[in-house]
């Protein structure tokens, strides 16, 4: 028989580049719309995207960086406080580690035991896990999050913007709203497929928020620009 396959391992990077990803095509492709919709020339729409490319893929890496370096701070400081619990009261730790498994179903003796067992294998390590929720899978990596996060904005900011590019400025506004909607929909369906959930919810919920924020977008730019230019 074939072990199951687990894709939690696949969390701490995941987030980080299907957030980036989406941002990245959504937030590049509701600029290009928004410029475009108020009558600007290519250049105007071309520069404002790349701006908006570079921006938000550093914006996105340090937001990462920071916010994960929060969570990665918040676990070193949690852990130095278990281990001097550990080094001060070695008694209290090991009743406590046991009453966690009792509450998990065990009976008092064998959580005693299997306390005792973890304990002198791993002591820090077994309070981290079952006491913190702190484990090796889950735990944080800030630069991996900002990496992952400011290449995969580049990489969606990218689709909306080389459709841009490529076609008439009279087109621009339908094709990269087509075009986006077919790049949200497919990084829905694959992040939810490299997740090992529904591909079909994957990409509707994708696409569905990323139609709604270039229609808000389109329908600011169209207003502003009216103004502006009349």
């Amino acid at each position: 028989m074939r072990p199951e396959e687990h894709f939690v391992h696949r969390i701490g990077w995941l987030r980080a580049a299907v957030l980036g990803a989406n941002d990245g095509i959504v937030s590049t492709a509701s600029l290009v719309i928004g410029v475009a919709a108020a009558q600007a020339a290519r250049p105007d729409i071309l520069l404002a995207g790349v701006a908006g490319l570079v921006a938000g893929a550093m914006s996105m890496a340090a937001g990462e960086y920071v916010s994960v370096s929060s969570q990665a701070d918040t676990e070193h400081a949690d852990l130095d406080r278990e281990r001097q619990a550990l080094a001060e009261n070695d008694t209290y730790e090991r009743a406590e580690l046991a009453q966690i498994y009792v509450k998990r179903g065990l009976t008092p003796e064998l959580a005693k035991e299997v306390a005792d067992q973890l304990m002198a294998h791993d002591a820090l390590g077994a309070h981290a896990r079952d006491e913190l929720g702190i484990t090796e899978i889950a735990s944080a990596r800030p630069l991996q999050a900002a990496f992952a996060s400011a290449a995969s904005f580049a990489a969606g900011a990218a689709m909306p913007l080389l459709t841009a590019a490529l076609l008439p400025v009279s087109a621009i506004i339908p094709a990269v709203s087509a075009a986006t909607l077919v790049f949200l929909a497919l990084l829905g369906a694959i992040s939810a497929r490299t997740g090992g959930a529904n591909m079909v919810r994957g990409a509707v919920r994708v696409a569905f928020w990323g139609a709604l924020a270039m229609a808000a977008t389109a329908l600011v730019g169209r207003l502003f620009g009216t103004t502006v230019l009349g």
